[in-house]
């Protein structure tokens, strides 16, 4: 099992690697709307890409209002 440490690690590293930023330019406190340039249907991609990575279903209430990286991490480790 993961621990929240690696997921969160996990989740900087593909959404470094989808939106084309170094991976050294965000933290998990960091909101990736502001972060990362992103629009809301930009940040729906990156949600379903750590969906299908992670193999959970993110239930819209769960990420409603969500934009910071640690908070993402905590409700995938959740379904974990």
């Amino acid at each position: 099992m993961r621990t929240i440490e690696e997921t969160t690690e996990e989740i900087l590293t593909l959404a470094s690697r989808h939106f084309n930023v170094a991976r050294n330019e965000i933290s998990a406190g960091d909101d990736f709307f502001k972060k990362l340039g992103i629009n809301s249907l930009q940040a729906l991609e990156l949600l379903t890409r750590l969906e299908n990575h992670f193999g959970v279903e993110l239930p819209d209430y769960e990420v409603q209002g969500v934009s910071d990286f640690q908070t993402l991490a905590e409700r995938i480790q959740s379904r974990l």
